[in-house]
């Protein structure tokens, strides 16, 4: 059968590589006269256009897949990507200014000037030439070099073959071909992205101690509190669900997978659909991070996986103990360590280079901030060091092709064991043969929990418990990280401290930690900077679980199940509280509540919405909107006053719950959603999608969904603009999405849809063609095999060609 199927793919490939169509894919018509006759040799492959102008590229190795994956992303995504090589090249000043604000796609930099000073010092350092230059598995093996260089040829041969149409980059000098090395700096962003890219701005704005008074620092309970915020997954713009069935839940015996990652609509953190085959090596459908080479999530013949972004914390800072007579200097077991400077110049637009120097220790740079809720000062007698062990991490991709090469979810666990290279996800796999996997399978620095005992400074012992962020003492020796046998670096838990669950009836993460991935067993046992055990989980997770046990109760599960639970859109925290809120808002004397400022306000519409409310957050779904609008208030209310019944570690699904309407933030919570859409002249009972929407090309599309709090599993972070008719856009949420099995054929059932479609140039016919399908709850049908290539009614095939 392998034999059968390697000999068809030739056969495609090898037709398409004499027959060029007579018109290129549209994201690319501008240059079509040059590729109907390329000329010159190099490197080459062949792009398979179905609907929705998703590429089947075909290619002979690994250098040429690559070639064909940068080829067809720059013909989608030709800004944005060569804005994060602006980023990684650390350019941005000098083409938009220094005091301008990134996008935030491979940093929490707030400036262009902090980003390119961080990234022009790691280009100056050699950091990731040292990286490319390390032996598998350490660094990266030679298929993925392969990849990124042929990426950059592919992206470059692009740029040089054609007019770019996008607006957004039209005619700008700063897009420019690129290098391996560039490919390569874009993985490592986004690798550092929880560790050094959170801290950029401490990073690059720390320096010694003057005679001026120092910047006030915060107690520990404050960093406690500061540290928790920043480092939870539910305040993050990216997150997700997945869930995998084993065998024992679905109507065939196989496996079962629905992947649902949140990540942003728009800029560089965009997922871009393909699919890559090198005929009898790799055959694998996902998204891939914009600028990644490989697969990021999806699915081959064999195996489906998605991941959702992980609890654990992937990075710690060690306190220093400086030299009284000098604050560069810095004491371990009372001998002195000179910090090593790194000096990094920035050109400027309209100005001279900006030079600063940055600060560098055996731990890691200083960091005098980590957001500007959590100073860290720099004393004369103390600083900070930010510890990432990711900024010697450039395996992610090694471990994803090992994803996509795989035929059983043990492969899966080989290669995460092996590469070792997921800085800051879970990963959820399923398989044909029905088994179901969870790894929290990341790069994270080996602190455990009696080295937190043991080496912790006072800030430290606040925000250790309450974040999973430990501050260590950096004077010490023998408070350093260590090692573990089996990990592939120095300084990070090995696998074999992982925590997974294997070949359960499902497993299943919405971004809370590992304790309930399967809510009847339980994962504990593993160290506080992996996450929490026995504390309250997310409302998205409740009700997330609440859905899974009970399709594995029911049963006989098919790809359509997992199709209707995308979007069910059930809203959980309506369920626990909009019943409650409708009666006590009928007895209010004369239907009247205080809001901010003691405003008295007539709410006695609202108690009908309410009670009449479906309770989900479909786009029709009248009252969706004024629960949505109360609910976010109440995130005023302290947890201990919002609910009558407290959380209950021995029933973590259902606590807590019975609203507490008497508490005084509930009915100002209402009384001010109440004013707000009226002021804005939106009717209480209007459909959510008439002020949930999105607008393209002129065109309003009605977006469903929810907010976090919310609980939805199809989530939604849209944002509010009241002059503009409610909420006109979105920010994050459902991104990637792809309900994944198997039948006794050797071709998946898959049902994808990437929300936001394939291209952000509004030119384009892919810039909205597939957010159509989503507002109006569609799917598209994976074409996999080659049967089904050959079938799609947009097949346009094309051999692009690198010139000479």
């Amino acid at each position: 059968m392998r034999l059968r199927n390697r000999l068809r793919l030739l056969g495609v490939a090898g037709l398409a590589l004499f027959t060029v169509s007579a018109s290129l894919p549209p994201a690319t018509a501008s240059g079509a006269g040059q590729e109907r006759h390329p000329s010159g040799g190099g490197l080459s492959a062949v792009i398979r256009y179905t609907e929705y102008g998703i590429p089947h590229i075909v290619a002979k190795d690994y250098a040429q897949l690559g070639f064909g994956t940068g080829w067809a992303q720059a013909a989608d995504q030709v800004c944005t990507l060569a804005d994060g090589f602006l980023t990684v090249r650390g350019e941005r000043s000098r083409f938009f200014g220094p005091d301008a604000a990134t996008d935030f796609s491979l940093s929490s930099a707030a400036t262009n000037l902090s980003s390119d000073l961080y990234f022009r010092g790691v280009r100056d350092s050699g950091t990731v030439e040292k990286l490319l230059k390390a032996p598998a598995p350490g660094g990266p093996s030679r298929d993925v070099k392969e990849t990124m260089r042929g990426f950059a040829a592919g992206y470059n041969a692009w740029i040089a073959q054609n007019r770019i149409t996008d607006p957004a980059c039209r005619g700008a000098s700063w897009v420019r071909p690129v290098t391996a090395l560039d490919v390569a700096a874009r993985g490592y962003a986004l690798a550092v992205l929880g560790g050094q890219g959170r801290g950029i701005d401490g990073i690059t704005a720390a320096q010694p101690p003057t005679a001026a008074p120092p910047a006030a620092g915060v107690t520990p309970e404050e960093a406690a509190s500061a540290a928790k915020r920043l480092l939870s997954a539910q305040n993050a713009d990216m997150g997700s669900n997945a869930v995998a069935f084993d065998g024992s839940t679905t109507v065939n015996g196989r496996g079962l997978l629905l992947g649902n990652p949140h990540y942003p609509w728009q800029g560089g953190r965009r997922f871009w659909q393909s699919q890559q085959t090198i005929p009898g090596e790799l055959n694998v459908s996902g998204a891939s991070l914009l600028g990644a080479t490989t697969i990021s999530i999806g699915h081959n013949p064999d195996v489906a996986w998605s991941h959702t972004v992980a609890t654990g914390v992937t990075l710690n800072l060690h306190q220093l103990t400086l030299d009284p007579a000098d604050p560069t200097v810095y004491l371990v077991d009372g001998k002195p360590e000179r910090m090593t400077k790194r000096t990094v110049s920035v050109p400027v637009k309209g100005a001279a280079d900006v030079t600063r120097t940055q600060w560098w220790t055996r731990y890691g740079p200083v960091v005098t901030s980590m957001g500007a809720a959590l100073p860290l000062p720099w004393t004369a007698t103390t600083a900070y060091a930010l510890n990432d062990p990711n900024a010697t991490n450039l395996r992610m991709a090694d471990t994803g092709l090992g994803f996509s090469k795989a035929r059983s979810t043990k492969d899966v666990e080989r290669s995460l064991r092996r590469n070792q290279g997921m800085p800051w996800v879970n990963t959820i796999a399923a398989d044909r043969a029905g088994h179901s996997f969870f790894a929290q399978s990341q790069v994270l620095p080996r602190i455990t929990d009696d080295l937190a005992e043991r080496c912790s400074t006072p800030l430290g012992r606040a925000t250790y418990p309450a974040s999973g962020l430990a501050v260590l003492d950096g004077s010490r020796k023998d408070c350093a990280l260590g090692s573990d046998r089996d990990a592939v670096q120095p300084g990070i838990f090995g696998p074999g401290r992982m925590p997974v669950l294997k070949n359960q009836p499902y497993v299943e993460n919405s971004n809370d930690s590992a304790w309930l991935t399967n809510a009847d067993r339980p994962l504990t046992g593993y160290e506080r900077v992996f996450g929490t055990i026995a504390t309250p989980r997310s409302m998205r997770t409740r009700g997330a679980i609440e859905d899974v046990a009970s399709m594995a109760d029911k049963g006989r599960l098919r790809v359509a199940d997992l199709q209707r639970q995308q979007f069910a859109n059930r809203a959980p925290a309506g369920e626990l509280a909009a019943s409650e809120v409708a009666k006590w808002c009928a007895a209010l004397p004369g239907g009247t509540a205080v809001g901010t400022g003691g405003t008295p306000v007539d709410v006695s519409d609202a108690c009908a919405v309410l009670r009449r409310w479906d309770r989900s957050v479909d786009s029709g779904s009248r009252g969706a909107l004024l629960f949505d609008r109360f609910w976010r208030k109440t995130s005023a209310v302290p947890a201990a006053e919002l609910w009558r019944t407290p959380f209950d570690p021995s029933d973590p699904v259902r606590t807590p719950r019975g609203l507490n309407t008497a508490a005084p933030g509930v009915g100002r919570a209402l009384a001010d959603a109440v004013a707000e859409l009226r002021a804005a002249g939106i009717a209480l009972d209007a459909p959510l999608g008439k002020h949930q929407f999105v607008v393209r090309n002129g065109k309003r599309l009605p977006i469903g969904g929810g907010t976090e709090s919310l609980g939805i599993w199809n989530k939604t972070e849209p944002v509010w603009n009241a002059a503009g008719g409610g909420y006109t856009e979105v920010s994050s949420g459902s991104s990637y999405i792809q309900a994944v099995g198997w039948d006794d054929s050797r071709c998946p059932v898959a049902r994808t849809l990437l929300t936001y479609s394939q291209s952000e140039n509004p030119k384009s016919p892919h810039f909205s063609d597939q957010t159509r399908l989503y507002a109006g709850e569609r799917w598209v049908t994976s074409r996999f095999c080659e049967k089904d290539i050959a079938r799609s009614p947009d097949l346009r095939v094309v051999r692009v060609h690198e010139r000479r």
